[in-house]
């Protein structure tokens, strides 16, 4: 009860729509694929078209979590729910730029976790779902994202990691949405993950487990989405303490999803160093043409030492 009073005084929240930094930059400074071999294009099946390292003197930049492109339209979500909205016309040029924060959070204890918002996927009608660690929760926002529309705390995430919970999440283009738990372990090197039949903030909606194995061991899933023709694209983080951050792309087929089964990707690339890489958490596909893109963004986690990098593949 005290879950549902809470949802209904959030959706009287008034929010902010983002609001301009006309007198605050965002810079874009072009990164090479490969630092000691500048030449390089190629990593797995992808090509690289360009990469950016972003950079800003407003206060909420950085602490990327997922991503959503449309067009030269870009939505980077933080951890800490606060956006960027940008576009970039041309390779590099930063334009239209709008800090803002999320109208309503999951809880109002103070605490870091109560914003902690990690996912997000965009609906055919510009709703925005967001998925929020710690409270395990999903939120669904109005296209400008002033108005929070709905609140879930789905049962089967209850149980989830409260550090390492639902990570990555995608709308199917026929309405269904899947989720990824970061932390999660029902087998294995096996994360837990969930199909909803329909919109997670709906109850009558209830999903169904299955498991998810990512190409390599050792590494979690950190954002998905779905390609132009029909498969899961979904990025994967890797830390370790000699090596630092890597990264891997692979792709899946939705179609194999089924209550208790294991699903699995094959592998695309893997980004390590040598090569460009940071603490990468968001991925959104676009089309140009006959090409699919991928675009995927670094969570700087908001400390020098770490990068805030754009990076642009072909698929």
């Amino acid at each position: 009860m005290r879950k549902l009073l809470v949802a209904l005084l959030f959706c009287l929240v008034p929010g902010s729509a983002g609001f301009p930094q006309a007198e605050v930059k965002v810079v874009a400074t072009p990164v090479p694929l490969d630092p000691d071999d500048p030449a390089r294009t190629t990593v797995g099946r992808l090509r690289y078209l360009g990469g950016w390292q972003l950079t800003s003197r407003q206060r909420d930049f950085g602490g990327y979590s997922s991503l959503s492109v449309q067009g030269d339209r870009f939505l980077a979500l933080s951890d800490t729910g606060r956006y960027l909205r940008f576009r970039m016309a041309a390779p590099g040029v930063v334009s239209d730029i709008r800090f803002g924060e999320l109208p309503a959070f999951p809880a109002y204890d103070g605490r870091k976790g109560d914003r902690d918002s990690e996912s997000m996927t965009i609906g055919p009608q510009g709703d925005v779902w967001v998925g929020f660690e710690y409270h395990n929760a999903i939120l669904r926002y109005s296209p400008d994202l002033t108005l929070l529309q709905a609140i879930a705390f789905p049962p089967a995430m209850k149980d989830w990691s409260s550090n390492s919970g639902p990570e990555a999440m995608v709308r199917l283009a026929g309405g269904r949405f899947v989720v990824f738990a970061e932390g999660r372990a029902i087998a294995p090197h096996v994360h837990a993950a969930l199909m909803f039949p329909g919109d997670p903030t709906k109850a009558r909606n209830a999903p169904y487990q299955f498991g998810y194995r990512a190409p390599r061991d050792g590494y979690v899933p950190t954002d998905a989405a779905q390609l132009p023709d029909g498969r899961l694209v979904i990025l994967h983080r890797r830390f370790g303490l000699l090596d630092g951050f890597s990264a891997i792309v692979g792709v899946a087929d939705p179609a194999r999803i089924a209550p208790g089964a294991t699903l699995t990707s094959e592998l695309v690339a893997e980004l390590k160093p040598p090569l460009t890489v940071d603490n990468m958490e968001g991925i959104a596909a676009t089309r140009d043409g006959d090409r699919t893109i991928l675009w995927i963004i670094s969570d700087d986690n908001r400390v020098p030492i770490e990068r805030t990098l754009l990076l642009k593949f072909a698929l």
